[in-house]
């Protein structure tokens, strides 16, 4: 029994000897899966390079609030006809001077150096559509100098032109550590306490030589970010530092624990789920025409002096990558077939691609590429110069109408999406608000008429400021022809049946 009792007594010895190593040994692997996280969490404790983070700090530190989610707004409150019958063609009446259509002056582009740049990798060619062919060029290298430069901490494509940037350590160790307020805190500390400086002055750098819009530079962030941070919390988290710190109004809110990035936006942008700080409208722009987020929490005070609104207008069309594809359009008019060839880049309308539902004053008021509207307008030219304008504006109307198939947006790309021009011209199909800012561009560039878009409920037009005859409707003091580029057929001066007797929801102002 003794034997038993002590064999037991030795058993329980080493059993105890046992948990005491264990023990050791966990405390270990825990101190040294945290190791990293402790080292980078010290430098939080050093002096800020920004006397705003210490504020900013503070706001984090508050008790944060629940917010709730908005719908997204649709941009009509009736769907668009299925179809739409064609007219029954109409003689007009000559009217105006006879036109003689003006090709744009394109100044050469001089490529400057924007950015050091790392060695290009080869990317798959994206398989063209049918009717496209592409034109052979070489691709424009931005770089000049012809020494390679040493490679950089990320690289990426963006859209045909790789970029390369250096990430501060302290940028790329901050960690959304623990997944609550605070570990939105400690990562805030690390990044403000880091040598993010270059960083931000290199992006400003280069949305200046690009041309970048708001959404641009957008894409850009989150492109810098997510090869920073493959965990899309701590991507997210990295985006709304730098969008901070170049001065956009960005909030992070925690939904479920999940980070998310929220922009501030004085217009409506469309479908888009968006919560309201102080009766200002932040949106979660990752979120267009997907599920809600739901509820949430954050906090109410901005960044200091980041007040600047998400813009997502293109009054100038981003400098980008040449990648010089070729489109031919056909129609038929008066039982002869007309033929207008354009070029385009494929780069840009991958960029256009990218783009949420923004407002009709954007669609309306972005330029068409000067390339893409030169070889329009050449092909334009030798069918209508030398008629009288009516005849011409009619023409193009025509071109219009019948280059392209009828399709809904949400047939086409399961989603509501107002196309630029230029997209416009690349897609074989496309609806009632897509042709008419395709038509209201030409018509005003062509032939230097007025025009404004006129959207109903279920439908969108466009009304010339020309002195004709037929349908017509009085915006402001101004009364104005309708021309609708979607009703097959039909003149300037001819509106569909059904909107005849219908008053517009609104009207578009086409600037210039």
């Amino acid at each position: 029994m003794r034997l038993k009792k002590d064999g037991e007594q030795t058993l329980l010895r080493l059993f105890g000897r046992f948990s005491i190593v264990l023990l050791l040994a966990t405390s270990i692997l825990n101190a040294q899966s945290f190791e990293d996280f402790k080292k980078s969490n010290a430098k939080s404790f050093k002096k800020y390079k920004d006397s705003r983070d210490s504020t900013f700090n503070k706001y984090l530190k508050e008790q944060w609030e629940a917010y709730n989610v908005y719908k997204g707004t649709p941009l009509y409150s009736k769907p668009k006809p299925r179809s739409i019958s064609p007219a029954e063609p109409k003689q007009i009446k000559s009217v105006g001077p006879k036109v003689s259509i003006i090709i744009k002056r394109v100044e050469p582009v001089k490529e400057k150096v924007t950015t050091p740049k790392v060695k290009k990798k080869t990317t798959p060619v994206q398989e063209p559509k049918k009717d496209i062919v592409i034109t052979k060029i070489k691709p424009i290298i931005v770089q000049e100098k012809k020494d390679e430069m040493p490679p950089r901490d990320i690289a990426f494509n963006y859209f045909g032109s790789e970029l390369g940037f250096d990430i501060s350590d302290g940028l790329k160790q901050a960690k959304f550590y623990p997944q609550n307020q605070k570990g939105i805190r400690n990562f805030f500390d690390n990044a403000a306490s880091s040598d993010y400086k270059n960083l931000i002055s290199e992006i400003k750098s280069i949305s200046k030589s690009m041309k970048l819009n708001d959404w641009g530079v957008y894409l850009l962030v989150l492109d810098i970010s997510k090869k920073v941070h493959m965990n899309h919390d701590n991507a997210n988290l990295l985006s709304w530092f730098i969008f901070n710190k170049l001065g956009y109004a960005v909030k992070v809110g925690l939904a479920k624990n999940r980070v998310v990035l929220m922009h501030y936006s004085n217009k409506i942008i469309y479908s888009t789920p968006n919560y309201k700080f102080s009766n200002k409208k932040f949106y979660v722009v990752s979120k267009y025409s997907k599920s809600s987020v739901g509820r949430l929490y954050s906090y109410k005070q901005d960044y200091p002096d980041a007040k600047k609104p998400l813009d997502l207008s293109l009054k100038t069309l981003p400098n980008l990558s040449k990648d010089i594809r070729k489109k031919t359009l056909s129609f038929e008019e008066n039982g002869k077939t007309y033929k207008v060839t354009f070029d385009y880049n494929q780069n840009l309308i991958d960029f256009m691609a990218t783009y949420p539902q923004a407002d009709y004053e954007t669609y309306f008021n972005s330029p068409l590429e000067t390339m893409t509207y030169n070889s329009i307008a050449r092909d334009l030219k030798k069918y209508v110069d030398g008629k009288k304008a009516g005849d011409a504006m009619n023409f193009v109307l025509h071109f219009v109408q019948k280059s392209f198939k009828y399709e809904r947006d949400n047939q086409q790309f399961g989603r509501e999406k107002v196309m630029f021009a230029n997209e416009t011209l690349y897609f074989n199909k496309s609806d009632c608000e897509d042709r008419a800012i395709l038509f209201s561009y030409l018509i005003k560039e062509l032939f230097g008429v007025g025009v404004v878009g006129v959207k109903y409920k279920d439908h969108m037009a466009t009304a010339l400021y020309v002195p004709m005859s037929g349908d017509s409707i009085k915006a402001g003091q101004r009364k104005l022809v309708l021309a609708d580029p979607t009703y097959i057929n039909a003149s300037i001066g001819q509106s569909m049946p059904k909107y005849k007797s219908i008053i517009p929801d609104s009207f578009v102002v086409v600037k210039g």
